[in-house]
């Protein structure tokens, strides 16, 4: 499909959804579980194609592994194939080739790491081409670039001769992305220690165990479906798979979106959604939950609800440069993201209601999949028209089936 139309139906939205799992999640577990020998057992893996990938590069013999555009598949894979002495090319779409990737190379060279760079120095493409321990019992790495790289050093640090302690500095984003993945670790047989005030994490050497593990399903795919309920006028939605106490950093969603007018409640199986009162603006730090800054800007623009916002500085290097996008979406609204303090402060100015015989405002999507799934929900009151829909497959591939069930989708 080159576009999508996505209309409202005109009538109360009602609907039970059984989300797509969490990637985060499945890329994780998928890492660990390589680290065993491929003996685990793992149920509900994401369909999302960053985890397909992962999965196909993890059982082949290729000498070139080409992750597409799957930032968190490079970075892991990076470190599993250099830090197990693998000779492998790494390579990806020329968007990934453009994300940087120098401070995880620094670091697995500082471990005994023999890397390459194929191309511009601290971008991909690049190549491992073997292991020889330095002995180094102690890294320091920054921790407000991406917490996928600390993930990634941790995850394989248990099979350093000594195990690894980790010294973040400067200040902690997507704390708990790095969270999940030292409890994941745990659920495998190593138990990482964490000083947070100190900024250290220390790894212990160690195996991981086989074992049986279920994953969530993914609170970033949830968050759209809080922007549906949030702007439609009458609403109530199940989502099915999540979990009342996650891992995941985004479930924050909850507590943004009962400031934008959704009242989340746990049933035992999910989530049920419904409407309560909206506050008369709103305040949000993303520093551990970026991914769901589209969503909500989205959300407060089109519902005239003013918001600032901080933490989101990491969106200008992700699959496209998020913070640009939104802008420049986000005008065809009357609405504008405005940056008010350099790197730091955000502000969401309000849309303008479209004149009832308006045409639908087309959207582009930048190759990005959060880019479509945060302005779709803008058809629980307005018809759009979502440019490239099929890049949803990188997360949340069944999301227009899905949002079929609360809007009229049809491919242009």
């Amino acid at each position: 499909m080159n576009a999508v139309s996505v209309t409202p139906t005109g009538q109360p939205i009602r609907a039970t959804i059984a989300l797509t799992s969490s990637k985060s999640e499945s890329n994780r577990a998928l890492i660990l579980d390589a680290l065993t020998g491929f003996r685990c057992h793992l149920h509900n893996l994401s369909s999302a194609r960053d985890t397909q990938t992962m999965i196909r590069l993890l059982r082949t013999d290729d000498a070139t592994a080409d992750v597409l555009d799957a930032g968190t598949t490079m970075r892991f894979l990076t470190a599993y194939f250099a830090l197990t002495g693998q000779t492998k090319t790494m390579t990806g779409t020329p968007r990934m080739c453009e994300r940087p990737i120098g401070l995880l190379v620094e670091a697995l060279r500082a471990l005994g790491a023999d890397i390459a760079y194929l191309g511009k120095d601290g971008y991909p493409p690049l190549q491992t081409r073997g292991f020889q321990s330095t002995g180094l019992q102690e890294l320091s790495i920054r921790g407000d670039v991406s917490s996928q790289y600390i993930s990634a050093l941790a995850m394989l640090a248990p099979y350093l001769p000594t195990g690894l302690t980790l010294n973040l500095t400067g200040t902690l984003g997507s704390v708990p992305y790095i969270t999940m993945t030292l409890q994941q670790m745990a659920a495998f047989g190593v138990r990482p220690e964490a000083d947070w005030g100190a900024q250290r994490i220390h790894i212990p050497a160690g195996t991981y165990q086989p074992t049986d593990y279920t994953i969530e399903s993914d609170w970033s795919g949830a968050s759209y479906w809080f922007s549906v309920v949030a702007l439609a006028d009458e609403a109530d939605i199940e989502l099915l798979g999540l979990k009342d106490e996650s891992l995941q950093g985004d479930s924050a969603i909850v507590g943004i979106m009962d400031q934008l007018g959704v009242q989340a409640t746990y049933t035992g199986k999910g989530y049920r959604l419904t409407k309560k009162a909206a506050a008369g603006q709103l305040t949000v730090d993303f520093t551990n939950c970026p991914d769901l800054a589209q969503t909500v800007a989205v959300c407060a623009a089109i519902k005239g609800i003013p918001a600032t916002f901080t933490g989101i500085e990491s969106l200008k290097i992700k699959e496209t440069d998020r913070v640009l996008a939104l802008q420049t979406e986000l005008r065809k609204f009357g609405a504008d993201l405005v940056e008010v303090e350099p790197n730091h402060r955000y502000e969401v100015r309000a849309a303008n209601a479209p004149q009832p015989d308006a045409a639908p405002v087309r959207i582009d999507t930048y190759d990005d999949h959060r880019m479509a799934m945060a302005f779709a929900p803008i058809a629980a009151r307005y018809p759009v028209i979502i440019e490239e829909p099929g890049v949803v497959a990188k997360s949340y591939p069944s999301f227009w089936e899905d949002f079929s069930t609360v809007a009229g989708v049809t491919a242009l």
